[in-house]
Parts: structure tokens; sequence; C-alpha cells
């Protein structure tokens, strides 16, 4: 075994003791960093959620604006909503179809080598599907 040199363990310390030491000056200081640099917000809350609802609004004129050159009825925000909860529910709905569609696989994929260790031969998927239908 070589000695460890004094000067590594030397170094590897100070910098731990250095390390622990910010990090307790800042869990146990008394003021936030927002206080110690005097950070105050632009804008209260309430101005931003109007902002927010006045870029809806914008968004949406812009968008009817579109929908009338084209000859197409405008639509409100609820039904713009409304479309996202759709999609969102049919996005889902083909994640849940997908996920369904891979445990088949691999079930049948599991089947199959048991099968193969007994000497049996492999079952096709409309097999393993008909017989997971009778269970």
């Amino acid at each position: 075994m070589r000695p460890v040199d004094p000067f590594a363990i030397i170094m590897l310390g100070g910098t731990a003791v250095l390390i622990i030491a910010l990090l307790l000056i800042g869990a146990f200081h008394p003021r936030s960093g927002a206080d110690v640099l005097q950070w105050k917000p632009t804008r209260s809350p309430e101005v931003e959620a109007q902002n927010e609802v006045d870029d809806l609004d914008q968004m949406i004129e812009a968008a009817n604006e579109r929908r009338r050159a084209k000859g197409r009825p405008e639509r409100t925000l609820e039904q713009v909503e409304q479309s996202v909860v759709d999609a969102e529910k049919e996005q889902r709905q083909r994640h849940d179809d997908y996920m369904a569609d891979q445990e088949i696989d691999d079930l049948l994929a599991l089947k199959n080598e048991r099968r193969a260790r007994r000497g049996l031969p492999p079952l096709t998927r409309a097999e393993y599907e008909a017989s997971l239908k009778n269970i």
C-alpha cells in the first residue's frame, strides 16, 4: 500500500471544509438572496395575470381574424379550451392503445419463449388474443 500524500489530504480536506462552510452559511443566514441583492419584482402578480388574459384575447382575436379571412366561423376561448381537452384525451387514448399493444407483444414473446422450451410451436398474435378473450 502506498503512503497517502499529505498535500492531497490537506487540499481535499480544505475544499470539503470550504464547501460545507458555504452550505451552512447559505442555510442559516438570516437574509434571503433577494434581500442581499435588494431584488424587487418588476410587476405584481395581478399585473402578470392581467397580461396573460390580454395575451389570450389577442391570440384568439388574431386566430379569428385569419378564420374570417378564410370564411370560417370564429371561435371563443371556451371552444379553444375544449379542443385542447379533446386533443389531450385523444392523445391519452392513443398512448393507452399503444401501451396495451406493446404489453400484448411482450406477453406473447414470453409465452412463445416458454412454448419453445417445451417444444411447442409458437402462437400467432391472433391466436394469443383469442385465448385472452376466453379467459
